[in-house]
C-alpha cells in the first residue's frame, strides 16, 4: 500500500514482502503525514498576497438553532491602516455581549472549528486589544441590543489587505462566539462555542 500526499511525496509503500508491520510503523507514517501537512500549511500561510482596498465577511450561523448573521467590512484608510465595521445579529443572545476573533483558517466547517485557533502570528499570550499581551486576532467583545444587534469599529495598522502573512487578514475566518471573552483563559478567552462564521474575502 503507497500513501500519496497532492505535493507529490509518498511517505511509505508497503508490499506484501515488507518485514516491519504492526502499529509502530503505522503510528510513524501518521507522523510523517502530520508533520507533511502542518509544513504544509506554514508554507501557504507564509506566502505574501496582492494588497487590496477593501474586503467583507458575510457571517452565518453555524448551528441550525441558533440565528447568527451579518457582515464584516474592512478598508484601507488613508494612513494605510485598516477599518474594520463589524455589524451581527444574534437574536439569541439580546441585551448580551458576545466575543468576536480573528481564526487562523479561512474555513468555517464543522461548526466553525475547521477555523482553528485564534489568529496569532506573532504567538503571543491571548488577551484583550491593545493591553501588554493580545493575539492580533483578538477583537474582544460586542454589546448587542434588545433586537440582539451590535456594531463594532476598529482602526489598526496591525491588520493589512493582503501583503506579508503577519499582517494580512484576507483568507482569515471571522468568528461569533456563545459567550464572551474572559481575556484571560489561554489560549481562547474561554468565549464558548463557535455559533457565527464569516469568510474575509477581498471585494
Amino acid at each position: 500500500m503507497c500513501i500519496l500526499l497532492a505535493s507529490g511525496i509518498i511517505f511509505s509503500c508497503n508490499t506484501a514482502d515488507d518485514k516491519t508491520t504492526g502499529s509502530g510503523s503505522s503510528d510513524s507514517i501518521t507522523k510523517l503525514i502530520d508533520t507533511a501537512m502542518h509544513d504544509n500549511n506554514m508554507m501557504h500561510d507564509t506566502m505574501s498576497t496582492p494588497i487590496v482596498t477593501a474586503a467583507v465577511a458575510t457571517i452565518t450561523s453555524t448551528y441550525a438553532d441558533t440565528v447568527v448573521n451579518g457582515t464584516a467590512t474592512f478598508e484601507t484608510t488613508a494612513d494605510d491602516k485598516v477599518k474594520m465595521t463589524l455589524v451581527i445579529t444574534v437574536p439569541e443572545k439580546a441585551n448580551k455581549s458576545v466575543a468576536v476573533h480573528l481564526h487562523e483558517h479561512g474555513d468555517c466547517g464543522d461548526n466553525g472549528k475547521a477555523s482553528h485557533g485564534h489568529w496569532n502570528p506573532t504567538n503571543a499570550q491571548h488577551g484583550k486589544w491593545g493591553t501588554a499581551s493580545f493575539h492580533t486576532g483578538d477583537i474582544g467583545n460586542v454589546k448587542l441590543d434588545a433586537k440582539g444587534k451590535g456594531t463594532f469599529t476598529i482602526t489598526t495598522d496591525l491588520w493589512t489587505l493582503g501583503g506579508s502573512f503577519n499582517k494580512n487578514i484576507v483568507g482569515k475566518a471571522i468568528i461569533v462566539h456563545s459567550g464572551v471573552d474572559d481575556f484571560t483563559t489561554q489560549p481562547t478567552g474561554n468565549a464558548g462555542n463557535r455559533i457565527g462564521c464569516g469568510l474575509i474575502v477581498a471585494k
